[in-house]
Order: structure tokens, then C-alpha cells, then sequence
């Protein structure tokens, strides 16, 4: 059954009048409204083109919120063989919000990270809904030395609200986690391709996106804090008191793909099928694959050098533009 969003609700009456047309039609046979269904899926298949077309940053935000878009278990299932995940930082213990391990990308070998949400009550709270402890980070930080010493481009698959601001999480040192975790992406010395593929929020997806080439979903977000966060902070807007705010800071924040584009911040933006990824995750995958290997094959021929240099250098530009 489809889940529609809030923005969604014209949709979802037409879908709902087809249904109940197609029950009729399917009782006893003898009622033909085949032409009042067709007429209505066009009707819905246009009003979701033109809804799609012009979504604020707030409805890109819940659409990269949607409970049934892909997420990282469903790319290595569907893109990657023989993937090992590895566990544990070697330090604390085990973090289920990140997951990764050496696969065959399309046959590549690589090491693939990345964010797990997970796609149930039972499966979210395993994972912490994709928020990460400091063992997480550390983890992926084992994960890029290993990757360094075999000469495994680094793959990363990025959906995050943010890191876990937990008690225990603060206590074992998750900024710094998050801190090394970023500077070692920017110092290894294998490619790395990086893809915002839902959330991408704060510090806690900039510890695995410190990448040579930043992509993103088209309707995917990333900023440095939610927009809850941000209008709790400038309007004292805290959730469910006063008036919202939310979707006055997404579009102050500018945290669509398409902005983060145009500002330089990631380096392609990847096309949903229309409707958002959840509509249709087999070619959303299949979409994202393509990208994620051309991408490295534009890498590959770097230098171990060249490659932690040109990373560096691309980070340290964002911002700059239009300096004197």
C-alpha cells in the first residue's frame, strides 16, 4: 500500500477513486468503466508531473524522508556482490547505523559505506533510524585504512538526520569521532565517490562525505542541521508550539540538490524517477549505479597523490567563489 505525503493528498483522492472503480469493475463483470479509470490515471499522472516539478525545499525534505525510498541495504543487494560487512571499531563495539565492507560494484571491487535506516519499526531501532554513535565513525575510519592498503576506491552512500546526540554517545567522544572520521576521508589516498541519497544532515554525513565527487538524489537534502533545528534555534520554534517554522528554514538554508549544485558544494545531481525515488527504487538504483561508475572511472586514473590532492583542494574551494 502507498504511503502519500501531506503535499500528496490530491494524488492520493484520485488513487483512491481509481481503486474503488477498478473493485466495481472487478465484482460481477458487468459494469465497464474502464474509459473513467483511464481518464483518472491521466488525470493523476499529471497532477504528480506538475507537483514534482515544483516542490519547495520542504517537500524535498519529507520526499527525502519517505519511509519507502531505497536505502543502503537495498543498493548492496541490488548493486554490489559478494559484500562482506565488517563490524565493531576495535575500540567500543558494533554500530548498526553504518554499515559497510569490500563488494564487487558491477564487478568493481570496492569498499562500500553508508547510513542504514532501516525499513520497519524493528529494523529502524536496530539501526538508530541512521543516526550514528562515535563507534560508527570509527568503524568507517577502519574501514578507509583498509581500503587504502588494498587499493579499494571508496564508495559511500550517504542518509543521516545527524549523528546520535545520545548521552553515552557524547561521553565516548562523538564529535571527535566525527572529526577524524573527516579528516581521514580527506587524506586517503584511493578515489572516493560520495552520494547524498536521502538526509544528509550536519557533521554526521560530512564524516563519510569528505569525498572526491559529492552526488546527490534529485530530491535528496543536505545542510548543516535539520530545518526543525534551525527554527527552533531562530524563532524558538520548537515542535508542536507555535507557529512552524520548518519550512521557512529549509528555504533559507538552501538545501535542495539543485542548490547545493549551483553553489558548488556537490558535483552532479542524479534524476528520480518522477514521483521520488520511492515510486520507483529498481530504476533509482539502477540510476545511481551508473552514476557511481562513471564517476570512478573519471578517478581512476589519478595518482594516489593527485586524487588526495585534487580532494583537499575541493573542499577548501567551497565558500570561496566570488572572494576577491
Amino acid at each position: 500500500m502507498s504511503t502519500y505525503l501531506d503535499f500528496e493528498k490530491p494524488i492520493a483522492e484520485l488513487q483512491g477513486r481509481i481503486d474503488e472503480l477498478r473493485a466495481i469493475e472487478g465484482g460481477d463483470g458487468q459494469v465497464d468503466v474502464s474509459d473513467e479509470i483511464a481518464k483518472l490515471e491521466e488525470k493523476a499522472d499529471k497532477l504528480l508531473v506538475s507537483t514534482y516539478q515544483s516542490l519547495d525545499r520542504w517537500k524535498k525534505t519529507q520526499v527525502a524522508r519517505h519511509q519507502a525510498r531505497p536505502h543502503f541495504s537495498d543498493y548492496a543487494a541490488s548493486l554490489a556482490s559478494e559484500f562482506t560487512p565488517l563490524a565493531g571499531d576495535r575500540t567500543f563495539g558494533e554500530d548498526a547505523a553504518i554499515l559497510g565492507g569490500p563488494a564487487r560494484l558491477r564487478g568493481r571491487p570496492v569498499m562500500l559505506i553508508g547510513h542504514e535506516k532501516g525499513n520497519d519499526t524493528q529494523t529502524r531501532l536496530h539501526h538508530n533510524f541512521g543516526m550514528a554513535r562515535p563507534e560508527g565513525y570509527r568503524k568507517a575510519i577502519r574501514l578507509v585504512d583498509m581500503a587504502e592498503r588494498f587499493g579499494l576506491p571508496i564508495v559511500t552512500l550517504v542518509d543521516t538526520p545527524g549523528a546520535y546526540p545520545g548521552l553515552g554517545a557524547e561521553e565516548r567522544g562523538q564529535a571527535e569521532a566525527i572529526a577524524r572520521s573527516t579528516a581521514r576521508f580527506l587524506e586517503a589516498r584511493v578515489p572516493i565517490v560520495s552520494v547524498i541519497v536521502g538526509e544528509g544532515g550536519s557533521g554526521g554525513a560530512v564524516a563519510l562525505a569528505a569525498a572526491n565527487r559529492v552526488l546527490m538524489l534529485e530530491h535528496a537534502v543536505y545542510s548543516v542541521i535539520s530545518p526543525e533545528g534551525c527554527a527552533s534555534i531562530l524563532w524558538k520554534d520548537a515542535q508542536g508550539k507555535g507557529e512552524n517554522k520548518a519550512p521557512d528554514a529549509a528555504e533559507a538554508m538552501r538545501i535542495s540538490a539543485q542548490d547545493l549544485l549551483e553553489l558548488g558544494v556537490i558535483d552532479s545531481v542524479i534524476e528520480e524517477p518522477v514521483g521520488g525515488a520511492h515510486r520507483d527504487p529498481v530504476a533509482t538504483i539502477q540510476h545511481l549505479g551508473d552514476a557511481i561508475c562513471e564517476q570512478l572511472d573519471s578517478l581512476a586514473a589519478l595518482s594516489p597523490e593527485a586524487v588526495m590532492t585534487e580532494r583537499r583542494e575541493k573542499f577548501l574551494a567551497i565558500g570561496r567563489s566570488g572572494l576577491a
